[in-house]
């Protein structure tokens, strides 16, 4: 080993001889009791409709009666320690298609007092999905394929296509957000992946003409699913 690699080395281990496990466990409980959040998804899934009360889900029930404690205010025990959630932040969401809010519980509700309704992706969010966060599906998509010596590349007009395919069978199938843009990504190059080694060197361009080719099908089971009963 040379000498500067030997140095970075022992630097490591004497910061981690000065660390000890259990301030570190005593401030990562501090941070959690004074600063922590806890983001309940998909609540809905344990709300019973008011229509249904006559043969409430028992087990519904009970999770938000579990719940209740810990949104109130309680000591719950860990593997590191106990931990009090007095101050805690509780963030609950869920998309109440077969239910409403107002179906849970009364003192559930009574504890998450605020709420907020989110509107649903537009094509303009979509398209913002696509193409500004550093990891997008596409940007992901273009260094998968680059490994396969292929260069792929989306022009401008096929994005916007793709977004507003997206928004449309959100709108008119199930609004399922921004996971719908899964879908529309792994059709339109699942040709390309699967005929990926013999086409190793050359440089593919997805266009408008391409995506309404790869996408046409799932078009036209939207129209369809409107008369299926």
């Amino acid at each position: 080993m040379k000498i500067h690699d030997a140095r970075r080395v022992i630097e490591e281990a004497e910061a981690e001889r000065l660390l000890s496990d259990d301030s570190l466990v005593r401030m990562a409980l501090q941070l959690t009791e004074q600063d922590g959040i806890v983001f309940l998804d998909e609540i809905d899934k344990i709300c019973t409709p008011s229509h249904y009360r006559h043969g409430a889900d028992a087990s519904a029930e009970g999770v938000q009666r579990d719940l209740l404690p810990l949104l109130e205010g309680t000591t719950v025990s860990t593997k590191y320690g106990n931990v009090n959630t007095d101050h805690i932040l509780f963030v609950a969401a869920g998309a109440f298609h077969q239910c409403k809010p107002s179906d849970l519980m009364a003192e559930l509700q009574g504890r998450l007092p605020i709420r907020v309704e989110l509107r649903g992706l537009n094509e303009a969010d979509l398209y913002r999905i696509l193409t500004e966060p550093e990891n997008s599906l596409l940007k992901q998509q273009i260094a998968l394929l680059r490994t396969e010596g292929i260069d792929l590349e989306f022009t401008d007009a096929a994005i916007h296509e793709m977004a507003a395919i997206a928004a449309e069978v959100n709108t008119t199938v199930e609004n399922i957000g921004a996971r719908r843009l899964h879908t529309v990504v792994e059709r339109i190059i699942e040709t390309i992946s699967f005929e990926a080694p013999e086409m190793r060197g050359q440089h593919v361009v997805i266009d408008v003409v391409n995506v309404r080719d790869a996408l046409g099908g799932m078009l036209l089971k939207t129209d369809l699913s409107r008369f299926v009963l």
